[in-house]
């Protein structure tokens, strides 16, 4: 199983995560995506938060179910931080070839999480361009630390072959502008404050 792992906070899940997945599904040639709602980014507020299970609730409407699946595994896990969660995942389904997906935004924070750099060997990692991140993302630091195991686009899907070991790529696609803080704030969704 080639399965795409998109984590996030998800409040609310949006037609953008959506179309992440799809480009991700087709270009990678995965089996699945994986909708990760967290429990908690550590790099976020919880001001404006909505609870766990309504964030999951707004992931699950938009998700098939069969190869696009909105999952609380993250919180079953008992995790918060992305380089743990992997590597369960990889102990727990060793058997699954796994590629973090994110958008440019995500990249261009990448450095702030975590143990990063672990992160980047552990799995191979897929970027989607987001509006005025796409610059941002690739003048990081991340970017600049990883810049020599950048993979070509064009040739994605061998970043989970396994001779093709650690990588990233930066996939081309139709850059969409919804967010869920767009979201929020034009009333569409009001999340109350996460008291789980």
């Amino acid at each position: 199983m080639r399965i795409g792992l998109l984590g996030g906070s998800f409040n609310p899940a949006h037609e953008g995560h959506i179309q992440l997945a799809r480009k991700a599904l087709a270009s990678l040639r995965l089996d699945q995506v994986w909708l990760m709602v967290s429990p908690g980014n550590p790099l976020k507020s919880r001001k404006g938060m909505a609870p766990f299970s309504r964030r999951l609730a707004t992931a699950q409407a938009l998700a098939d179910g069969r190869r696009i699946i909105a999952t609380d595994i993250e919180q079953k896990l008992g995790q918060r931080y992305t380089v743990r969660t992997v590597a369960m995942l990889r102990q727990r389904f060793p058997q699954c070839r796994f590629v973090w997906l994110m958008g440019a935004d995500g990249l261009a924070q990448f450095s702030r999480w975590r143990s990063w750099r672990r992160l980047a060997r552990m799995v191979p990692i897929a970027v989607l361009p987001r509006p005025g991140s796409v610059i941002p993302a690739l003048r990081g630091r991340a970017s600049s630390v990883l810049r020599h195991h950048r993979r070509d686009g064009r040739a994605a899907s061998l970043l989970l072959e396994k001779r093709g070991g650690p990588g990233w790529t930066f996939l081309s696609a139709p850059q969409n502008d919804i967010s869920s803080t767009a979201l929020r704030q034009k009333g569409l969704f009001c999340p109350s404050v996460d008291q789980e």
